[in-house]
């Protein structure tokens, strides 16, 4: 790769660090994921505190033509909307839905329907990589065997499935807001290198 190259992905790398929403929503991120790997929780007075600046701050400089303050408050009710499902059926904590809406309000929503999405992608690998390193593989697939039998026999019978994870048959609990940081800084990085 020629050295002009890589000059100018480094210069738009530390224009992304550098920038007050970018950085700032970043640096969230990161403390978000030291929280949850050591203590399995998301501080609720980062995520509110974070929450305050995006909107603030993206209302003040928005980060596209023409927006106002219903760009940062429609992404945190997107970030809200897309995480929802998956803490109703407890596969998901409520740390890790209001961390996507804290992102959401940094980033408006469409690009926090793609940070959700490169979330999903990283936490899946993420998950095949936790229970491999635990030994609990044959347990996953036992447990997703069973879910997905269970939602079938629901569907064909007609009747709510009422599918949850339990707590205690589950194969083990990965901190997703390391997979939330990851995915969106990420998605940010790939973004800002215009290779998305």
């Amino acid at each position: 790769m020629p050295y002009q190259e890589v000059e100018a992905m480094l210069g738009l790398l530390a224009r992304l660090v550098f920038d007050a929403r970018t950085g700032g929503l970043m640096l969230l991120l990161v403390i978000a994921a030291v929280c949850d790997y050591r203590t399995q929780r998301i501080p609720n007075a980062l995520i509110a505190c974070g929450a305050i600046f995006g909107v603030i701050y993206t209302t003040v400089v928005p980060p596209v033509v023409h927006a106002t303050a219903l760009f940062p408050l429609s992404g945190l009710l997107m970030g809200l909307l897309l995480f929802l499902p998956l803490y109703l059926l407890r596969a998901m904590g409520a740390g890790d839905v209001k961390l996507l809406a804290m992102i959401g309000t940094f980033l408006g929503p469409l690009e926090t329907f793609y940070a959700a999405l490169a979330s999903m992608i990283v936490g899946g690998v993420l998950s095949i990589l936790w229970v491999l390193a635990h030994g609990r593989m044959l347990h996953m697939l036992q447990n997703l065997a069973a879910f997905f039998q269970a939602g079938l026999l629901g569907v064909l019978a007609g009747s709510p499935s009422g599918l949850r994870i339990a707590p205690d048959v589950s194969a083990g609990k990965l901190p997703y807001g390391v997979a939330i940081s990851t995915g969106t800084i990420g998605y940010l990085i790939v973004h800002q290198l215009g290779l998305l």
